[in-house]
């Protein structure tokens, strides 16, 4: 099986990320629409191509509090899938699964986080499923774990795993809203060898 040296990687194969990026999300918004039982609007993703290093930067700075939910994956590839939020986003979707029942403040708290990882649960599994369904890749997803951190913190534990295989992550950023606006951020991280399968699955010729 190729490695992909994701520094020279070019436009057309981008074009692929990308177009798994935006099914990706796309489907995991229509998971959330139903499980939220309202309509859930989504700005076409931004799908970027980045290192550890600058995934930070782009939600806001190394300190900016986010909750998380992060899942290894196995089967036909392997590496992390994540989900982040800003911290207003997030208590504004565990508001709507809770039917505004908590008390404010409180959303992070046990019931809280709890309806937290089942909408990252969800929508993290819709996304696993369209990669799943798009390449004919086995794709294990185990179970998911919660974090309520600074970016920083939390962009530290992948990349202190997958930091020998390089320091790229594929990242889809994508503002979904009801009433209101939040941006989402899913975080694919497959080792060198998965990306390469993944392409090939796509019909990809090798790259030299």
């Amino acid at each position: 099986m190729r490695d992909v040296n994701l520094d020279q990687m070019s436009n057309q194969y981008f074009d692929v990320l990308k177009e798994i990026g935006n099914i990706g999300a796309g489907n995991a918004m229509t998971a959330l629409s139903q499980m939220l039982q309202c309509k859930v609007d989504m700005k076409v993703p931004q799908v970027r191509l980045l290192e550890f290093s600058e995934v930070g930067a782009l939600m806001g700075g190394e300190e900016q509090i986010m909750a998380a939910v992060l899942l290894g994956v196995e089967g036909d590839i392997t590496g992390y899938m994540m989900f982040m939020a800003e911290e207003q986003g997030a208590r504004h979707l565990i508001g709507k699964i809770t039917g505004g029942m908590l008390p404010e403040g409180s959303e992070f708290e046990e019931m809280g986080m709890s309806a937290l990882q089942e909408v990252g649960n969800i929508i993290t599994g819709a996304y696993l499923n369209s990669l799943s369904s798009m390449t004919g890749l086995k794709i294990i997803p185990s179970p998911p774990a919660m974090a309520v951190d600074m970016a920083g913190a939390i962009l530290s534990v992948p990349a202190i795993q997958f930091g020998i295989y390089g320091d790229k992550i594929l990242l889809i950023q994508s503002q979904f809203y009801d009433n209101l606006q939040m941006d989402g951020y899913f975080i694919l991280i497959p080792d060198l060898e998965s990306f390469g399968k993944m392409l090939t699955a796509l019909g990809m010729p090798a790259m030299m």
